[in-house]
């Protein structure tokens, strides 16, 4: 797992083991060896879904090299000997995510915790399926990054069941637990480095308009052109798309226009994926025609042509944070909901139009 400059787990995060003579072997690790989905080694550890027999045998052939502590949360809950834990998110969809999973599990590992893994597709029908069937299995409590819509599905049956939960990255209007990187602040600051460097039409692609998390990135965007004294442009803010298909063609309708944006900060790892579409498509080169800073480090930013200046968000400590006030809210239901939000890092690239590679 590569950590692009995010805070490592023995640095950022109080408690964790920080003895890494001897580490502890993660499905994640596990699933980047095989060449599968870090749910697929989920099931096979767990027994949640059937697995193909071929895809089996590799995943637990690469268990045995690694050398991967293999132990079914059937057995545990079987024998009483541990709590089990649910985490439900989208890394099919946001390869990101899979580093927060890596946090989710060592910081559960250390604390005594069994981890199930579900991937939602990011589609709200399956996630309250999935998220239905980690608590036929007794989840003791769940971390979960919301779709959009959950809240009839997903939310309701948590709130029905009283599972203890808490919500990481994509925070919500809701009284829960939830932790996440610091949006606004480092959204004013990606949009003010494009402001630095002569833009004054910066589009805004988002995502999700009902989250906190989207509406903080908003409200970063619109902070800067407030410091700048530039006006914002309401045709260059599109906040309200569905998927990389979604914020392309939101992109090239605004390249399209009669005043297109010079440059573009991108919310997420859809919108960022959308607009690099919408500028090969225009046939616009990035830096050149079309600036781009973006949220989200991906395993492909750094090698992009040219990489990309972004917000590398801390997942692995996201993580570990998640289980830490899960756990508080497991043993104390009556507690204050907490929301905890880390500091990213911005890794300055080409993309922007920087000539090199630092960090802010």
């Amino acid at each position: 797992m590569c950590f692009f400059g995010a805070l490592r787990p023995s640095d950022s995060v109080p408690g964790l083991r920080k003895d890494r003579d001897m580490p502890t072997v993660t499905m994640t690790m596990v699933a980047r060896e095989a060449g599968v989905s870090v749910s697929t080694v989920s099931h096979v550890v767990n027994g949640t879904r059937p697995v193909n027999a071929q895809t089996r045998r590799l995943v637990l052939a690469t268990m045995d090299r690694l050398g991967f502590q293999h132990r079914p949360v059937a057995g545990s809950l079987a024998a009483g000997s541990t709590s089990t834990i649910g985490l439900a998110m989208s890394p099919s969809v946001n390869p990101a995510l899979r580093e927060l999973a890596d946090g989710v599990e060592e910081e559960a590992s250390r604390r005594g915790l069994q981890m199930m893994l579900v991937d939602t597709h990011d589609d709200p029908v399956h996630e309250a399926r999935v998220v239905a069937n980690l608590l036929a299995h007794h989840v003791d409590g769940l971390l979960i990054a919301p779709t959009r819509q959950w809240e009839e599905g997903t939310l309701k049956r948590l709130r029905e069941r009283n599972v203890p939960f808490v919500v990481v990255d994509r925070l919500q209007d809701a009284r829960a637990d939830q932790v996440g990187v610091e949006n606004q602040g480092a959204a004013t600051s990606l949009v003010e480095h494009l402001m630095a460097r002569g833009h004054t039409r910066i589009a805004f692609v988002g995502g999700w308009p009902e989250t906190m998390t989207w509406q903080e990135r908003q409200a970063g965007y619109v902070e800067a052109h407030r410091r700048r004294g530039i006006p914002v442009c309401p045709e260059l803010v599109s906040d309200d798309n569905t998927g990389e298909e979604g914020m392309r063609k939101a992109v090239a309708a605004m390249l399209a226009s009669a005043e297109p944006p010079t440059a573009v900060f991108a919310g997420g790892h859809s919108a960022t994926l959308g607009t690099l579409r919408a500028a090969r498509a225009a046939g616009l080169s990035i830096p050149q025609d079309l600036a781009v800073v973006a949220f989200d480090e991906v395993p492909w930013a750094g090698v992009a042509d040219p990489a990309m200046t972004i917000l590398a968000q801390p997942w692995f400590a996201i993580g570990a944070r998640a289980v830490q006030l899960l756990e508080r809210r497991m043993h104390t239901p009556d507690a204050p909901p907490q929301t905890l939000r880390l500091a990213g890092e911005i890794v300055h690239r080409r993309s922007c139009g920087c000539d090199g590679s630092a960090r802010s």
